[in-house]
């Protein structure tokens, strides 16, 4: 049986976070020591990382809930986790589409050659939306 923090440094998840994720139903609820220290088994490990690194891929806690019911069907086909993904993945297209317009946009005010506030572009731009050129 692992401590909280030993489950932390072994995860990299803060002590907080655990707190939270175990709130959420992400992670079982622990045992209790004599002190009322939580106590963690090592599969509490195993699903801390996999929340970890789903989070380090952008996954929502939704879909990462929903991912971890569906890992425990064994006999399940896996269609509906490459749903999740590839919905994942389109958020992730979109916001990369969204992000090239918006450093498209951002290149052009900033290469204003005014010499004073007064007529600096991006200040204008800022200002007010319809000095834009880009849709972001």
């Amino acid at each position: 049986m692992l401590s909280i923090g030993q489950v932390s440094q072994r995860t990299g998840i803060k002590v907080p976070t655990i707190r939270y994720y175990e709130q959420l139903g992400l992670v079982a609820a622990t045992e209790r020591s004599d002190g009322n220290q939580r106590r963690y088994e090592e599969l509490a490990v195993t699903r801390l990382n996999f929340i970890r690194h789903s989070r380090e891929l952008g996954f929502s806690l939704d879909d990462i809930r929903e991912l971890l019911r569906i890992s425990k069907q064994d006999d399940e086909p896996c269609s509906d986790i490459h749903a999740i993904a590839d919905r994942h993945l389109a958020g992730v297209r979109s916001k990369i589409t969204n992000l090239k317009r918006l450093e498209k946009e951002l290149h052009r005010i900033s290469r204003c050659d005014a010499n004073a506030t007064s007529d600096c572009a991006v200040l204008e731009t800022l200002a007010d939306h319809s000095h834009c050129k880009t849709d972001h």
